[in-house]
């Protein structure tokens, strides 16, 4: 399964990538299969996403991340909190991304600011956003104020999202249509009863 980390953290080091990390690396440990991380990091894609929305079309790092994004299994995107809603970068991203790329896609949504105020940005803006994107946003989200770094709490809502995001991911994997199967023996093709019985219909 794939895992992609979309982190709109403009600094270095960077909150948000931490907690973006803190999430995938929790995904990861509670996945029942394999999981490939790829983590997009908005600031260093800033330039073409703006050259996106005047041209029409991605430059090539850009459209490597919006690729990942549309084949992804699942998705943790984190952004920090700007005028008490996610951040401009963040949005410009989404709203370059086609728009039928994230549906049924799994997506935990987390944030990250200086107050505990401004967690509601989770419900409101976050939320609503890839609702309206037709992803399927698990039941935990996460915030991370600044006083909550180290505290109590915190490790307990990754847990609980990711594990919430890797039981989603590994259920949709797992419901993928198998590819037709071969006997062991002389490879020959295994036909669905549904398709011999149409094949012994009459046709006049």
């Amino acid at each position: 399964m794939k895992l992609v980390v979309v982190s709109a953290g403009l600094s270095v080091p960077s909150s948000t990538r931490l907690l973006a990390d803190r999430l995938a690396a929790e995904t990861t440990a509670k996945a029942s299969a394999d999981v490939e991380v790829e983590v997009v990091e908005l600031r260093d894609l800033a330039v073409e996403i703006a050259h996106n929305f005047t041209n029409g079309f991605p430059g090539r790092k850009l459209a490597a991340a919006l690729d990942a994004v549309a084949g992804a299994d699942g998705l943790i995107v984190v952004t920090p909190v700007f005028s008490a809603s996610y951040s401009g970068l963040f949005k410009s991203f989404f709203d370059v991304l086609d728009q039928d790329a994230l549906t049924g896609k799994p997506v935990l949504i987390a944030a990250t600011g200086g107050s505990a105020r401004h967690s509601l940005v989770l419900e409101h803006a976050l939320r609503p956003l890839f609702a309206y994107l037709r992803a399927v946003v698990v039941p935990t989200a996460v915030y991370a104020a600044s006083e909550d770094w180290g505290a109590e709490g915190l490790p307990e809502r990754v847990e609980r999202a990711a594990g919430e995001l890797a039981a989603l991911m590994t259920g949709l994997s797992a419901a993928r249509p198998a590819a037709p199967a071969k006997a062991e023996a002389g490879g020959f093709e295994v036909i669905p009863f549904a398709e011999q019985l149409a094949a012994l219909r009459p046709t006049g």
